[in-house]
């Protein structure tokens, strides 16, 4: 993203996360997520079904990965919280968990990210009333040597298990920055869970193999937010086991929107295959 401006593609996401509170039957209800929207994305929430069937258009996949990732990760949230003592969203955009998972109410939640998209969600937050209850915003540029500091300074604890979301955050990274916040995440209190999204490298090095991803990735570079980093699947086991986590399980978009919508209506589902997410533990 540009130094001076929220994130382009968390504003995308919670668009999407908008319009399926809109579908009836809906995989999630986020009333929040019209209140991170700029005029213009906020009058397309307000078109439903036919806005969706546009962005399926130009962005084949993109949009049903999204909203059935969101599902996947807060039925971990949901089953997880409550083994934990705290929750540390790394990158978290316009993220609205801590407002509307039950589970979440009360538990310490910190909320990592760039100030330029925190100052716009905070007065978002403020112009729709909401109380930020435990949460504590953490504005940082990601320098993993300072995050420990700042995130002591707003109360969290690192012998105490926490629930870690790095959510669409590293197929925007370089792979040193990758490595640098597994490994911190991998220093977290035994009993803590990380749960984490990336890219299958093939779409960096052949996009052709995927449908819709050369459309895609110009539309992320004309944001600012272009792909710059993925890993093979295969290889994601090993690496999170060399830094110091366990992975449970990893599974592509074919994978996660297949549980949330339903085999049948997923197999009719095309694009953004190689975006996936895993969950891993710190081992103790």
């Amino acid at each position: 993203m540009r130094e001076s401006r929220a994130s382009r593609t968390a504003e995308h996401n919670a668009l999407f996360r908008a319009l399926e509170t809109r579908r009836r039957g809906g995989l999630f209800h986020d009333p929040l997520a019209v209140a991170f929207l700029g005029p213009p994305l906020r009058a397309v929430s307000r078109l439903g079904r036919p806005a969706s069937a546009g962005i399926d258009r130009r962005w084949p996949g993109v949009r049903t990965s999204v909203v059935a990732r969101t599902r996947l990760i807060d039925d971990v949230v949901v089953e997880r919280a409550p083994s934990v003592d705290q929750v540390v969203l790394l990158g978290a955009g316009f993220d609205s968990r801590a407002y509307r998972l039950g589970p979440l109410a009360g538990l310490p939640v910190f909320e990592v990210d760039h100030p330029a998209t925190q100052q716009r969600k905070r007065a978002a937050l403020r112009r729709a009333g909401v109380s930020l209850g435990a949460v504590r915003f953490v504005p940082t540029d990601f320098n993993l040597r300072e995050l420990d500091g700042a995130l002591a300074g707003a109360g969290h604890d690192p012998d105490r298990p926490a629930l870690l979301l790095w959510e669409g955050v590293t197929n925007y990274l370089d792979p040193a920055a990758v490595d640098a916040g597994l490994r911190w995440c991998a220093r977290a209190a035994p009993g803590s869970a990380l749960v984490l999204t990336y890219v299958d490298r093939q779409v960096l090095d052949h996009p052709e193999r995927y449908v819709g991803a050369d459309r895609l990735q110009a539309t992320l570079r004309r944001a600012g937010e272009a792909l710059t980093f993925g890993m093979a699947p295969a290889a994601m086991g090993p690496y999170l086991e060399e830094v110091g986590l366990r992975r449970e399980w990893d599974l592509g978009a074919a994978d996660y929107r297949a549980l949330a919508y339903g085999e049948e209506a997923a197999g009719r589902m095309r694009g953004h295959e190689f975006y996936r997410v895993a969950l891993a533990r710190v081992p103790g």
